[in-house]
């Protein structure tokens, strides 16, 4: 357990938009920061982050909560993990007791795997610049590609012993669980038992993800071996904690500078994006040779929306660059392509050319999408149906593209390169379009009759029943304005004492007058603690509830207390005490008659269903009085409602 004066201190320390900066691109909006929602598909910044409140909320997707919450949400870590992610964040120290061993054997299976994954990432650095074996053979390597010491502490990099145990013989030695050696995908387990060193004899390239965790490794064979191997290098296996569709590599040491030149550079390899590195370009990550998979994609849209495709200029890289350019493309992103001459790669070019000429020699020679792809589907073509086929493709990356502006400006350019006329091109481009948003409306139709049918099966889970949403109006008054005064000098008959009533002491007193209440438990827990703390000097009512030890309490006060539209402060109204005042009792009595008119209905259906004389007379009676105190209320309220 964390003790709450450290809870306190973390809080305090920790920076909402510092902390939201290192996994999303925000800019400056007024008092807040906006950016693109990492916890949906936002293809317009509909993230807003607070740092006067130290809260953020999407207004598209409903996320909310405090800095705690984020972390929580985005990592997915446990409230203590978080904390701690945080504590570590700012040097903040946290006294824990020991576990039991019975503990650590229940320590959360994703926690364990990133625990062995830090612990091998020190064991192959240690042996890369300690070892004989280490210094002679993995860190020859590296001194071979140029590599400086400062880039290769930067990236992590280590080497693996040669032999089949001798990672698995050191892991196990410090005390990791030959289970979790196996579901990393650092060993693997013969069947006799045996377990083996997956990337014995090769120089390591941790895989970090976004939040700073190693999630997997790449190794590279170095010898002889090489020779007629098709595989040089190997991978982790996917794990629970890695995935390698969603993961990029270089991405963490990369998207500070992404975020501050709003541009990535896309490569294929390991030693590309260390090498650009070295050579002072940073906003630079690889996905290794696979196929471009959305999650990749919308992971850099966080912090950018332009993007250059820089791969070497044979035909594999031409096949590379072709690769991914509609999913780019359908995503938002700004593709651009450079193939480097001469047959280099990214890792050659780096290493013979400073930062600032590599960065004009990109700016001078990158091409934008569309002339790259007619240059390489048309160049040399002459029979007539392959160059349709080509001239197809090309309106077909046109298509995806959701700017309309922008698909009509890049149609006009493909007419003047192709010799097509603009109107069969604009013609093409419509029909692909139709065709693609009747797909998406099967595709949505049969996801909606699947879920009818896990319904109708009994699958689905139980929906979540809807606070009412005067309940919800009350609920925010008293997160915004729990501890103002709206009552003073009230007597007590009892005592002829005077008191003052704060917002939160007025709602519960009222509504418990006559046993009322809200049907959210939370709701009701979060108005008893604006009460209980309502004498207090300093408390204030949103500032306690956003930063709320419980997330749930802060992430509901977060909801509803951050409007997605705010006034400038020379137009907004100031609210008088007596201006709120009738505000709340005007919502109190809203509350009163929503709770009546609801009580209604259900006495109503149960003269429906009832047989029994007496039952039926006791009910209409009731009735009786709800619709006198339903009119009465709705008098007050300034409505008419006919019996």
């Amino acid at each position: 357990m964390i003790d709450r004066p450290t809870v306190d201190r973390i809080m305090n320390a920790a920076n909402i938009v510092e902390v939201i900066s290192d996994f999303v691109s925000l800019r400056k909006a007024g008092t807040s920061y906006k950016g693109l929602c990492p916890f949906h598909d936002d293809r317009t910044p509909s993230f807003s982050v607070s740092p006067v409140r130290g809260v953020y909320k999407c207004f598209s997707c409903g996320a909310a909560g405090n800095v705690v919450k984020f972390i929580m949400e985005h990592e997915q870590m446990t409230y203590p993990e978080a904390l701690k992610w945080l504590a570590n964040k700012y040097h903040i120290e946290v006294h824990e007791r020991e576990l039991t061993t019975e503990e650590k054997q229940q320590e959360n299976e994703r926690e364990s795997m990133f625990l062995v994954n830090e612990w091998a990432v020190k064991y192959f650095e240690d042996i890369l610049h300690n070892d004989v074996d280490g210094m002679a053979v993995g860190m020859q390597y590296f001194r071979s590609r140029g590599f400086r010491d400062d880039i290769i502490r930067k990236f992590r990099l280590g080497f693996c012993l040669s032999g089949r145990h001798a990672f698995a013989d050191a892991a196990l030695k410090a005390g990791f669980q030959r289970d979790f050696l196996v579901k990393t995908g650092l060993c693997f387990e013969r069947e006799n038992g045996e377990l083996v060193d997956r990337f014995n004899g090769r120089v390591m390239f941790p895989w970090i993800g976004v939040s700073g965790k190693v999630t997997a490794f790449g190794g590279r064979l170095l010898d002889a071996r090489t020779k007629g191997v098709s595989q040089k290098y190997v991978n982790s296996p996917d794990s629970v904690i890695y995935h390698k569709e969603r993961e990029l590599y270089g991405i963490f040491q990369a998207k500070k500078a992404i975020a501050k030149y709003d541009l990535v550079y896309m490569v294929e390899g390991y030693t590309d994006v260390v090498s650009m590195h070295q050579c002072g370009i940073e906003n630079v990550v690889a996905n290794s040779g696979t196929a471009l998979s959305v999650h990749q994609i919308r992971l850099l849209h966080r912090f950018t929306s332009n993007i250059v495709l820089l791969y070497d200029g044979d035909a594999a890289g031409q096949h590379a660059a072709l690769r991914g350019t509609d999913m780019l493309l359908s995503e938002g992103m700004n593709v651009k392509v450079l193939l480097l001459p001469d047959g280099k790669d990214p890792d050659e070019f780096a290493r013979s050319h400073s930062a600032e000429d590599f960065r004009r020699y990109i700016e001078d020679n990158q091409t934008d999408f569309i002339v790259f792809k007619i240059n390489v589907l048309l160049n040399g073509v002459t029979d007539p149906v392959k160059r349709s086929e080509a001239v197809s493709s090309i309106v077909r990356s046109v298509s995806v593209i959701k700017d309309p502006i922008l698909r009509d400006t890049y149609i006009r350019e493909c007419a003047n390169r192709t010799g097509v006329s603009e109107r069969t091109l604009m013609e093409q481009m419509n029909r692909n379009i139709y065709s693609d948003r009747e797909q998406q409306t099967r595709e949505q139709q049969q996801r909606a009759a699947a879920l009818q049918q896990q319904q109708t099966d009994g699958q689905a889970s139980v929906p979540v029943p809807q606070v009412p949403q005067v309940e919800q109006m009350l609920m925010q008054v008293i997160v915004r304005d729990g501890e103002k005064i709206i009552f003073r000098d009230v007597k007590d008959e009892a005592s002829g004492q005077l008191y003052s009533l704060t917002v939160a002491q007025y709602i519960a007193f009222d509504l418990g007058s006559d046993n009322l209440g809200f049907s959210d438990p939370l709701y009701t827990r979060m108005l008893r603690e604006a009460v209980e703390h309502s004498g207090e000097e300093n408390f204030r009512a949103e500032e306690y509830f956003m930063q709320h030890a419980d997330i749930q309490i802060a992430s509901a006060a977060v909801k509803l207390g951050v409007d997605r539209f705010q006034l400038s402060e020379s137009l907004q109204v100031k609210e008088t005490e007596k201006t709120l005042c009738d505000r709340v009792v005007h919502l109190i009595a809203d509350f009163r008659l929503d709770y009546v008119s609801s009580h209604l209905k259900e006495l109503n259906a149960r003269l429906l269903q009832t047989k029994d004389p007496e039952e039926m007379t006791k009910t209409m009676e009731e009735i009786m009085k709800m619709q006198t105190l339903r009119n009465k209320l709705a008098k007050k309220l300034g409505s008419d409602i006919l019996v």
